[in-house]
C-alpha cells in the first residue's frame, strides 16, 4: 500500500492537471474522480492515524502533519469541479462541499491558527452588507489580507527553492501544498535533514491562513448557489406510462379528434365531417395579403393627429373658452371701465361721459317704472 504522502501527492497532481483543462472534457472529469478518490482515502487515513485531536494544541502538531489540515479544503474545492447536469445531484455535491469547508474552518479556529482580527474580518459576508460603501470597504480589506498572505508565502517559497510539480513560475494552490509535503522518495530522516523545520512550519501556517480566507469566500458562494437553486422552478415530471396509454385511448374515442396522420388527403368526408385541421382564406391573393398584413397590427385605433394640432383646430372652431382666473379678477368690469373713461378730460372722455349719463338716465327711468318687488306675484293673498 502506498504511503500517506504518496497518495496525497498523487491526488494533488491529478487536481492540478484538471484545473488547467476545461471542465466539460472527459479527461478532466476522470482526473477529478481520481483526485477525489485519493483525497477521501487520505482523509480516512488521517482520521485512523489520529494525527489531530481536540485535546492537543497547535504546538503539539508536528510540522510534517500540519499540512494535512488542508485536506478538507482541497476536497471541497475539487468537489466543486465535478460536472453535474441534474439539479438534485448538484445540491448533493454542494452539501458535501459545504460540509468539508466548515470542517476545515472549524479545525483552524479550534487550534488557534487564525488570529482574532482575521476571524473578525472574514466572518463578515460582503453580500449581506446593505451599505454599498461598507460592502466595498470590506471586500477591499479581505482582498488586501489575502494578497498579503500570498506575498509572504511566495517569498518563503522562493527562499526555500522548492521545485513544484508545475513548470510555471506561478504555481496553483495544489502545487503549493505538494511543495510542502515530504518527497515520497526520501525517508523521514533525510527529509528532516534537508529542510529547515522552522521555515517549513511558517510556510505551512501561511498556506493554511491563505486557504482560510478562500474558504470563507467559498462558503459565501455556496450559500448564494443554494439560494439560487432553491428559487429555481422544479423540473417538469413526466407522466407514467399508464397515464400515457389512458390519454391515448381517450383521444382515440373522441369524435372531434383531429386526424394528424392525414395531412394530404381530403378536408371533408362524404358526410361533411372535417378530416384534418384547415383555415378558411379569401380566394383573391390581394385579400389574403391584406389580411396577412393586418396580423401584427394593434387592436386599437391609432391617433391621427397630435394634441397640439387638435387644440388648434378646436380653438379655430370657438370651442375653447379663454380668460378667467386670477388675471380676469383684477381687470375692471364694463361699467367700471366706462366710469374710468368718462373721467378723462379729452374728446373721448366727454363722449364716454355722455354715454354714461344716458345709461344712468335709462336706469333711473327703469327703476321708476318698475318699483322694487313689482314683478313678484308669488305668495300674494
Amino acid at each position: 500500500m502506498d504511503s500517506l504522502p504518496a497518495v496525497f501527492h498523487r491526488a494533488l497532481a491529478a487536481a492540478s492537471k484538471a484545473s488547467n483543462l476545461p471542465t466539460i472534457q472527459d479527461e478532466t472529469q476522470e482526473l477529478v474522480e481520481s483526485a477525489l478518490k485519493d483525497l477521501r482515502n487520505v482523509l480516512t487515513r488521517v482520521a485512523d492515524l489520529a494525527l489531530f485531536s481536540p485535546n492537543e494544541s497547535f504546538e503539539d502538531i508536528s510540522t510534517r502533519d500540519l499540512i494535512y489540515l488542508s485536506v478538507p479544503y482541497i476536497l471541497a474545492d475539487v468537489e466543486g469541479r465535478v460536472l453535474v447536469a441534474e439539479r438534485g445531484n448538484r445540491l448533493e455535491h454542494l452539501c458535501t462541499s459545504e460540509r468539508y469547508v466548515r470542517k476545515f474552518i472549524t479545525e483552524l479556529e479550534m487550534y488557534g491558527i487564525i488570529t482574532e482580527s482575521e476571524r473578525e474580518l472574514f466572518s463578515k459576508k460582503a453580500s449581506s452588507i446593505a451599505d454599498a460603501a461598507k460592502r466595498r470597504e470590506t471586500k477591499i480589506k479581505q482582498y488586501q489580507k489575502e494578497k498579503e498572505l500570498r506575498a509572504k508565502l511566495e517569498a518563503i517559497r522562493k527562499r526555500r527553492h522548492v521545485a513544484t510539480t508545475s513548470s510555471d513560475e506561478s504555481p496553483n494552490d495544489y502545487d503549493l501544498v505538494a511543495s510542502l509535503l515530504p518527497s515520497p522518495s526520501l525517508s523521514a530522516a533525510d527529509d528532516e535533514n534537508s529542510e529547515t523545520e522552522d521555515i517549513l512550519r511558517d510556510a505551512t501556517l501561511l498556506l493554511l491562513r491563505l486557504f482560510y480566507t478562500q474558504a470563507c469566500s467559498q462558503l459565501e458562494s455556496l450559500d448564494q448557489e443554494f439560494e439560487l437553486l432553491g428559487s429555481a422552478l422544479p423540473p417538469v415530471l413526466q407522466p407514467p406510462p399508464e397515464a400515457d396509454r389512458s390519454a391515448q385511448e381517450g383521444e382515440e374515442w373522441r369524435l372531434d379528434a383531429p386526424r394528424l396522420d392525414r395531412q394530404d388527403g381530403p378536408l371533408l368526408d362524404p358526410k361533411g365531417k372535417p378530416l384534418r385541421p384547415f383555415t378558411i382564406l379569401p380566394k383573391d391573393a390581394a385579400d389574403r395579403a391584406r389580411l396577412q398584413a393586418q396580423v401584427f397590427q394593434p387592436g386599437h385605433r391609432l391617433p391621427t393627429m397630435t394634441i397640439d394640432e387638435y387644440l388648434e383646430i378646436e380653438q379655430e372652431r370657438g370651442n375653447i373658452i379663454t380668460g378667467g382666473g386670477a388675471a380676469s379678477v383684477a381687470q375692471p368690469t364694463s361699467k367700471e371701465q366706462l366710469a374710468l373713461d368718462a373721467e378723462s378730460d379729452t374728446a373721448f372722455g366727454r363722449e364716454k361721459e355722455e354715454e354714461k349719463r344716458l345709461q344712468d338716465e335709462a336706469w333711473a327711468r327703469y327703476t321708476d317704472e318698475n318699483p322694487r318687488g313689482a314683478g313678484n306675484t308669488m305668495n300674494r293673498g
